[in-house]
């Protein structure tokens, strides 16, 4: 008789958000999968839980899923877990759900904590939609038109961003959205420097601009609203353009100034710039 994977979440920090049934689930399994085995065990000795950790992560190959699957069709009970949160979400794990649709194995959900619901509660904004963005690509082009494809975005949006990235993202998302924007960053979710900061894209790239970031960072962006309303065309962003350069400013600095103020491309600007000379 064939076994079953549970997906079982596990704290996002603070340890005492364990629940009673992922602690008997992860008690009665034959074996527990994790993205880094060193993480799980420390969680399993928190509690003093004993099981077999197999390690699967990104790296790992179709192989390594299917002698996970295998011994599940067996009639072995196994359990996937991420580092922190709920496993299978921008995680490897998905691959081993996967697998075992395809198998007939039997999947099931004890679920926990996640940073992204638990960002979206804490930001006080209207949460009727919202769409999961987790860490944008580091790629300039893919990043590029990743933001563009969220331009008109209505829904609010929620990013996962490491310390060392922040300055650049908010950068990244005031080029795009406008810098009245308004956002939430959840730092450190339940842990002991848990702090929530709710400010415009301006704002929180000034208050980082004389703080280091510290922490991983969730960020929850409001959508594009209606009082945003009709765009700003090309032809009334280049007067501002105009302006700026009447005023003195070089036209390559002019037209990053008014991209980030109207959402649109400094580079879109910049040619539309020289093609009226």
């Amino acid at each position: 008789m064939s076994g079953t994977l549970f997906i079982v979440g596990t704290p996002i920090g603070n340890m005492e958000d364990i629940t009673l049934r992922q602690l008997r689930t992860l008690e009665e399994t034959d074996f527990i999968c994790a993205e880094d085995t060193r993480v799980t065990a420390k969680l399993l000795n928190h509690f003093e839980i004993k099981k077999p950790l197999v390690s699967f992560h990104e790296h790992s190959s179709a192989a390594d899923a299917a002698r996970i699957i295998e011994r599940i069709a067996a009639g072995e009970n196994g359990c996937i877990v991420t580092d922190a949160g709920m496993p299978c979400i921008s995680d490897p794990g998905e691959v081993l759900v996967r697998r075992a649709y395809e198998s007939g194995v039997d999947v099931k959900v004890v679920p926990g904590p996640t940073a992204v619901a638990s960002a979206a509660a804490l930001s006080g904004m209207h949460i009727s939609r919202f769409t999961f963005e987790g860490f944008l690509p580091v790629q300039k082009k893919e990043r590029s038109e990743r933001l563009e494809a969220l331009r008109g975005e209505t829904a609010v949006m929620i990013f996962y961003e490491a310390p060392h990235k922040l300055r650049q993202t908010l950068s990244d998302l005031a080029g795009t959205f406008g810098v009245e924007r308004r956002l939430a960053l959840c730092r450190e979710l339940t842990k002991v420097y848990e702090e929530t900061l709710r400010m415009t894209l301006s704002e929180a790239q000034e208050y980082y601009s004389e703080r280091e970031p510290r922490g991983e960072y969730v960020l929850v962006v409001e959508g594009r609203t209606s009082d945003e309303g009709t765009a700003v065309t090309v032809e009334q962003a280049l007067g501002q353009v105009r302006e700026l350069v009447g005023k003195g400013e070089r036209p390559t600095e002019a037209c990053k100034e008014v991209a980030k103020l109207t959402g649109l491309r400094k580079s879109e600007l910049y040619a539309a710039y020289c093609a009226e000379k």
